[in-house]
């Protein structure tokens, strides 16, 4: 229970993040994407820099998380972000959302609860033993490396779209170093911690997954890198469970309800991305009678 409820206040901290970085990331001409003075723009915009601030307060809420739980569970929970930021926004500028937010809220939902319910992930070890990370790596830098190179091909929504991928798959990784790192605390202690590889492979991580995301918000609409970056983060950390942590999902005929429920995930999050407060946009005025 421990581990849900910080995954919980890790994918409202995130989707609220997310909502402010798209706010500040459009404002961003395109002569800047790729390249570092991207981040020196932004760091100028008080908005990115709260969305930054949550950005952190779900870092401690996921330590946590994944501290207490299997990745393949911690992780997959993450998909609600979107939905739970879009019902606050709603409550805080005190604004009826339309009926399309309210379906999608609950698609995303619904296929969060088919999907765990059919995969039934759990088990595995805390840590990653012998010498899996020697190959997980290459073939992580691999992937990201053919996956930019893709995007950079190209513009607008598609890049957008391969972009959230690429930093789906980063914060994927950072999910399962920082796991790793987290147990190095548990058996040794902050000296263990400090100590370890992986914990400065976690920050190299983040670093870079989040330099693509800013990427990604800045070359098109939330609408496409959205549903990559929630459904990608989900899928690869699940597979890095599997791989690394020895944890185990079911197969076999239960594959249906699996691809059922990440077509709900994927039809909800286009659905909810599309809305004007995830784009950051002002609200919709409330009618005076």
């Amino acid at each position: 229970m421990i581990s849900v409820l910080f995954a919980v206040l890790t994918a409202v901290s995130n989707g609220s993040a997310a909502v402010l970085q798209r706010r500040a990331a459009a404002t961003v001409p395109d002569s800047q994407a790729m390249r570092l003075s991207l981040i020196g723009r932004l760091l100028r915009q008080p908005v990115w820099l709260a969305g930054i601030g949550l950005v952190l307060v779900a870092a401690v809420c996921q330590a946590v998380a994944l501290a207490t739980g299997p990745i393949a569970v911690v992780q997959p929970i993450f998909v609600i972000e979107l939905p739970a930021t879009l019902l606050i926004a709603g409550r805080l500028f005190k604004v009826r959302l339309p009926r399309p937010v309210w379906y999608g809220a609950a698609a995303v939902t619904c296929g969060l609860a088919l999907g765990l319910a059919a995969a039934a992930p759990g088990g595995g070890s805390e840590s990653v033993h012998g010498t899996a990370w020697i190959m997980a790596l290459p073939l992580t830098g691999v992937f990201e490396a053919l996956v930019i190179l893709w995007a950079l091909r190209l513009r607008g929504n598609a890049r957008a779209a391969l972009l959230g991928l690429a930093a789906a798959c980063g914060y994927a990784l950072t999910a399962a170093l920082m796991k790793d790192a987290v147990a190095r605390l548990d058996q040794g202690g902050a000296g263990a911690l400090f100590a370890s590889w992986q914990l400065y492979a976690m920050a190299v991580a983040g670093v870079g997954a989040l330099f693509l995301l800013q990427n990604a918000l800045q070359a098109g609409s939330l609408a496409a890198s959205q549903p990559m970056l929630t459904l990608g983060d989900a899928l690869i950390s699940i597979a890095y469970g599997v791989t690394l942590f020895g944890e185990s999902v079911r197969t076999g005929w239960w594959l249906l309800p699996e691809l059922a429920a990440i077509g709900l995930i994927a039809a909800g999050c286009v659905v909810l991305a599309r809305s004007p407060l995830a784009g950051g946009g002002p609200p919709p005025r409330r009618r005076v009678h």
